[in-house]
């Protein structure tokens, strides 16, 4: 199966544009004008990868023409508005990086500028953590650490004077807040103000574990231990680090050798081994273990989910290749959406779908490092 792995993502290639990409579900579902957005960010930064360790030109261009889309001359961005503070709209920047780099224009640098202004502006909780968004005020989700924490190690490795460590403090006060130390699990959201209504009011934190807001934090460590070049830096997130891979292993199924959509629930009514966030966990072993921040046995472990994925998951229909068990979406309100409230029942209620650039994307990546194994 591994060999028409690549052969499926030049499927999906084909029957993508920039304006209505295949691999985005949620914005076809929903009927969305073509507007900057993380879950295109996540495809083009797994195809950069692609090329990176391939060395096929076609990853790139692909990138390169999508982008030129939606950056303009100005370095103003299609669908994009700043005073939304969305952490969510930072992902896709993180591609910009490789392309003013390679190309040279302008326009990419300007956007690079414009997406900075926003995290100098980004409102923070007391802690000084971002908030998520503007409409999430106080909030802290997994998802974010993901969603701005990459760009902003990039921007000081390329551009700043490579000072990491409010990156570094952000990504250790989940460890100090967000945290359950029997479950060894970490909570998707915190409300630092303790009012949202699907917290605790005691503690602040969301009811669940959900799998793949784990996944958007692990992935979010294993790249910056790649990135990052200051020592003491990585010493912290690593050590964070290898707490989360540590307790997330625990989870793993033995039957599927998948994790569940709610992480600690396995085999009760209604979960299921979801994929994007199994091929996030699979892939940050698989990287922390290159990296040399795991021991080699998590190498192995995360082979063996990835494995899983393709088992349960990547199946053939007329010769084309699916990729499943995908969660199309989940998060924690806000105040006019209490369906969204942190509970197991909202969790396991959310459609599951096939070929969502969450899932497709995550598994992508976890592939470039099947490759160097």
């Amino acid at each position: 199966m591994y060999e028409q792995i690549e052969q499926y993502v030049d499927r999906i290639l084909r029957e993508s544009t920039p304006a209505c990409p295949f691999w985005n579900i949620e914005s076809i579902k929903q009927g969305k004008q073509p507007h900057w957005n993380y879950i295109d960010g996540c495809m083009l930064t797994s195809l950069l990868k692609l090329h990176k360790l391939t060395g096929e030109q076609r990853y790139f261009e692909f990138v390169e023409r999508f982008v030129d889309f939606y950056v303009f001359e100005d370095g103003s961005i299609r669908g994009y508005d700043k005073q939304n503070f969305n952490l969510d709209d930072i992902n896709e920047g993180k591609v910009l990086f490789e392309l003013y780099r390679v190309t040279g224009k302008d326009k990419y640098k300007l956007a690079i500028d414009l997406l900075k202004s926003q995290l100098d502006d980004q409102p923070r909780t007391s802690t000084g953590n971002f908030w998520h968004k503007l409409i999430y005020p106080n909030q802290v989700w997994l998802d974010g650490l993901y969603m701005a924490q990459g760009f902003s190690t990039l921007w000081q490795k390329h551009v700043g004077n490579k000072d990491y460590s409010d990156v570094v403090r952000q990504i250790v006060n989940v460890r100090k807040y967000m945290y359950d130390e029997h479950k060894k699990l970490f909570y998707h959201g915190w409300d630092c103000s303790r009012t949202a209504f699907w917290c605790n009011k005691q503690t602040g934190l969301s009811a669940n574990f959900w799998l793949r807001a784990m996944g958007w934090y692990l992935v979010a460590m294993a790249d910056f231990l790649e990135e990052c070049d200051d020592p003491e830096s990585c010493r912290q997130v690593a050590e964070v680090f290898r707490l989360a891979i540590e307790g997330v292993a625990n989870y793993v199924d033995s039957e599927t050798h998948m994790l569940f959509q709610v992480v600690d629930r396995i085999g009760e009514q209604g979960n299921y081994p979801e994929t994007s966030g199994s091929s996030m966990v699979a892939y940050a072993m698989l990287k922390g273990a290159r990296l040399g921040y795991l021991d080699a046995s998590f190498s192995a472990l995360g082979k063996q989910i990835f494995d899983g994925i393709c088992t349960r998951y990547l199946s053939g229909d007329n010769g084309e290749l699916n990729l499943g068990g995908i969660c199309l979406v989940a998060g924690l309100g806000p105040e006019n959406n209490r369906r969204r409230d942190g509970s197991y029942q909202y969790y396991i209620s959310e459609p599951v779908v096939a070929n969502d650039a969450k899932g497709v994307a995550p598994f992508v990546l976890c592939y470039t490092e099947i490759k160097q194994l």
